[in-house]
């Protein structure tokens, strides 16, 4: 009887718990058929607002429009993925910083430096990481943070600009606990994806996520990418997909609260509020 009253009780709490996606690339071509149901169905599941990344300029102004489209719900980045640092011209960035100026964009970003593909050239992604740390800085928007095998040059710049940045999350991390201790020091905030939910390469993650701060925490999915590996059949969308969607954020929470032995109502609270207060929404 009490195990029933429990569920009861734990089913109405989660149907309670309000979350919002900082990371969800929603104008990816995976999500041309259903955008509107794929958001939708994220509200049903209590992800009540998400943050829709941009990667280029053309992503970014297709972030934007999508925002106009659901007011109060999306929400988006606008920046330069290092991955196409290569095409970013001189001229761009007034452009990007007409973009930044923009209500609904609440950061600039995805930024940063990747060296594990180097689709772009090191120099290139230095260059573009620079001009959008200035650009933050004169906006005072938040930065979006990509790093990928670059932590010592992209803290190398961080810290020039730390003191002089409106904060920032490093999206998606899955780094060294001494990378997120060199992020958290710096003022940052860390962003945690269904990475943790993956038993093969998430341990890591999963045993040092309590180390953050419960001021410092955000959850994403980063839709259409990184689908949970470990979640339950009756929760994934039909027909079975790989596709990633915002939907999933309670599930990545979850596991989340398990890691830190938290509370599932106090992590969807911490991080609800760390969300509001990093990017501004309404």
């Amino acid at each position: 009887m009490n195990q029933l009253v429990n569920g009861i009780v734990n089913d109405q709490l989660n149907n309670q718990l309000k979350y919002i996606d900082i990371g969800v690339n929603l104008t990816n071509k995976r999500f041309d058929n259903d955008r509107e149901i794929i958001i939708e169905e994220a509200e049903k599941n209590g992800v009540v607002k998400q943050i829709v990344t941009g990667t280029n300029l053309a992503e970014s102004k297709k972030a934007l429009e999508l925002t106009k489209d659901f007011p109060h719900k999306l929400y988006s980045t606008a920046g330069c993925h290092p991955h196409d640092a290569e095409d970013f011209q001189l001229s761009d960035i007034e452009e990007l910083y007409r973009l930044v100026k923009e209500a609904n964009v609440v950061a600039v970003g995805e930024c940063g430096l990747d060296f594990n593909r180097n689709f772009s050239p090191k120099q290139d992604q230095l260059r573009v990481f620079e001009q959008q740390l200035e650009l933050a800085v004169e906006c005072q928007k938040p930065v979006f943070l990509h790093e990928r095998d670059a932590f010592e040059e992209q803290y190398k710049l961080l810290k020039q600009y730390a003191s002089k940045l409106n904060g920032g999350v490093v999206h998606c991390f899955t780094g060294e606990v001494e990378h997120m201790q060199a992020y958290l020091d710096l003022g940052l905030t860390i962003g945690i994806t269904g990475w943790i939910c993956d038993e093969r390469r998430g341990m890591d993650l999963y045993n040092s996520v309590h180390l953050i701060p419960n001021d410092r925490l955000l959850l994403e999915t980063d839709a259409p990418y990184l689908m949970p590996r470990d979640l339950p059949k009756e929760l994934r969308a039909k027909p079975k997909s790989s596709r990633n969607l915002p939907q999933y954020l309670p599930h990545i929470a979850e596991t989340i609260a398990r890691a830190r032995n938290q509370s599932i109502g106090e992590l969807a609270k911490n991080c609800y509020v760390n969300t509001e207060r990093l990017f501004g929404l309404d």
